[in-house]
């Protein structure tokens, strides 16, 4: 498997120095200055590939949807044809695989950004009775009660008031931060009107959304060479009363049947589909194996409290957590040796804690310098046995 690492350009605070360093053998980065529904230039593209040398840009990670053409709004054709456009500037710089999600709104949620850790670090969490906090008394969606059990909403009024202000900002800040150019200006009112765009989009209109989508840009994918991976939801379940539907092996198997080209794949990302109690990694890569164009590799461990199919998790050690990462990388490799040869199948090590010196400069937030080469040595050294076998 082909070790890689995600950048995220310029001001990354990990150079291209430290990710020869670490081992990385390709980098998965993405043009961040460009808003969804741009055309990425070519000259673009090959300055991003100069700025990497001598590390080659393995996996474009995202070329984002915009959120027009996930409710099908009025851009939406524009931006359709300025996918297409980005895909063949891609592969005429020699790319060769494209990770994306659909996720309405938010890319990604937690509730605090550097929990403690036992062993003195700290690491992404998400807490379910703060997520209730702040979807019923910060933000006040209409209907929020409904997604939540009796329980977590009688915690969450309890935690609720017994925050400071400070700590109520911050916890909006936080959740907030999966969305779309996400900072700390995003007012709750905007909050209400991203989420209004989805009024009447349930989980089959957007999963039709999703199939149009493909039918539109994987068969051009085809045509100029680029495989196509879907990254799943973050987490897998419900939150602020957007649909999900790429949560689950069948969610994945019905994307890949809709539009049925080896183009159309999967980003396997254990961490998300990991916090599902029903994750089998070894059933996924026997089932969708094929269709695996990109994995991400990281473990997330379910805690207390739990309700209504949620439930709070955090980012634990790679080789700990939830998800037998020995038996998946067992199952990942075996792909790779059915398609006839190594390195074909590229894997960064998603997330990460952070811990010694990480603790004493910024990162951004899941992408720490020493916890994510902790990951990836740890990883390799499982495939390496693995591949010695």
């Amino acid at each position: 498997m082909q070790q890689t690492w995600r950048w995220f350009g310029p001001h990354d605070p990990v150079s291209v120095a430290d990710m020869i360093q670490c081992g990385v053998q390709g980098v998965v980065t993405a043009l961040h200055d460009y808003a969804p529904g741009e055309v990425w230039p070519l000259e673009a593209i090959e300055k991003r590939q100069e700025i990497l040398s001598p590390l080659p840009w393995s996996v474009v990670e995202s070329l984002p949807v915009s959120e027009a053409i996930k409710t099908q709004g009025s851009d939406m054709a524009a931006h359709i044809e300025a996918y297409k456009t980005s895909l063949r500037n891609l592969a005429a710089a020699g790319l060769k695989t494209v990770c994306y999600n659909f996720m309405p709104v938010l890319d990604w949620t937690r509730t605090e950004l550097k929990a403690p850790m036992p062993h003195g670090g700290h690491a992404m969490r998400f807490d379910l009775v703060r997520m209730a906090a702040f979807d019923l008394f910060i933000l006040g969606r209409a209907g929020a009660a409904e997604d939540f059990d009796a329980a977590t909403i009688e915690a969450a009024k309890t935690c609720f008031a017994q925050m400071s202000d400070g700590e109520k900002s911050t916890l909006q800040q936080t959740v907030t931060m999966g969305l779309p150019g996400a900072n700390d200006g995003w007012s709750l009112e905007e909050v209400r009107s991203l989420l209004a765009t989805y009024d009447g989009i349930d989980e089959t209109k957007l999963k039709q959304h999703l199939t149009d989508f493909l039918a539109e840009v994987v068969p051009v994918a085809a045509e100029v060479g680029i495989n196509m991976c879907a990254h799943p939801d973050d987490p897998p379940f419900s939150l602020l009363g957007l649909p999900r539907i790429l949560s689950s092996q069948m969610d994945y198997a019905q994307m890949c049947a809709a539009v049925d080209l080896p183009q159309n794949g999967v980003t396997m990302c254990t961490g998300s589909l990991g916090v599902s109690p029903d994750f089998d990694p070894t059933s996924f890569v026997a089932q969708l194996g094929p269709r695996i164009h990109f994995v991400h590799l990281r473990n997330t461990s379910r805690t207390l409290p739990q309700g209504a199919g949620k439930t709070s998790f955090f980012e634990d050690a790679h080789l700990d957590g939830d998800t037998d990462m020995v038996a998946t990388l067992g199952a990942l490799v075996a792909e790779e040796a059915r398609r006839g040869g190594p390195k074909t199948l590229p894997f960064r090590p998603d997330h990460g804690q952070a811990i010694l010196q990480d603790l004493t400069v910024e990162s951004l937030p899941g992408y720490p310098l020493l916890g994510r080469m902790r990951g990836l040595a740890e990883l390799r050294g499982v495939i390496a046995a693995l591949e010695a076998k």
